[in-house]
């Protein structure tokens, strides 16, 4: 029986099929392990977050750092990923030539909803492998921030991370190689209606009067008085 293997890309071959366009910015691939791994469309809430935390770090770190949002970065195992958020040493210029490699880097940070069982297990293993120092996943399904730190490697040879923490919204954490900045966790993550109020909302279909047969219906929202009680 013959056995398919799949094509495994180094990171130059990976930025050859680039440069000769046979990968563009838009088929959104990242390198992982070799594999070319089509990234998860993004949903409001994700992006919601990205853009805040990335405004917050901008605003707490300023010339400090280079902030990084979605933008690649290098790891030795022909791993080119693309985290939410990294924050790097120096200037943008220095990475002109080339995306930071792990000893650039303060901090990794993934913004997890879909892809949260991906993010804490394969994403956790290349950054640990990596000896990224920490890295940290903005947990939006129950609303909480993991932080991990420590890399280390077990005895039957996976990597993982010593430490792991968890803040809750209404907390505030010291961003790693800055421990006098302090990021306030409220401000990066979705209001949402709590689940008890959640369920309270009324969806309610109104037929527009002596409307055509092709015209379609109107949809209103709102909160029903015991919902905002």
């Amino acid at each position: 029986m013959n056995v398919v293997t799949p094509k495994r890309f180094t990171i130059d071959e990976y930025h050859r099929l680039i440069e000769l366009e046979f990968l563009k910015e838009s088929d959104r691939i990242e390198l992982i392990r070799g594999e070319l791994i089509e990234m998860v469309a993004k949903g409001t809430p994700h992006t919601f977050c990205t853009t805040r935390l990335c405004r917050q770090l901008d605003r707490l770190l300023g010339d400090r750092v280079v902030v990084r949002c979605q933008e690649p970065i290098i790891l030795p195992s022909d791993s080119e990923p693309e985290p939410d958020v990294a924050i790097a040493r120096g200037n943008e210029t220095d990475y002109l030539p080339h995306h930071p490699y792990p000893e650039d880097i303060f901090l990794v940070i993934e913004i997890s909803d879909s892809t949260l069982n991906y993010d804490q297990t394969t994403k956790l293993e290349i950054y640990a492998e990596a000896g990224i120092a920490d890295y940290w996943i903005v947990n939006l399904n129950v609303r909480q921030l993991e932080r991990y730190s420590q890399p280390y490697q077990n005895a039957q040879g996976e990597f993982n991370y010593l430490s792991k923490q968890i803040s809750l919204p209404h907390q505030s954490v010291a961003i790693p190689g800055f421990e006098d900045v302090l990021l306030d966790l409220s401000r990066i993550f979705p209001t949402v209606v709590g689940r008890a109020n959640a369920s309270k909302l009324l969806l309610i279909t109104t037929r527009v009067k002596n409307k055509p047969k092709n015209q379609d219906f109107g949809f209103n929202y709102f909160l029903s008085p015991k919902a905002i009680a």
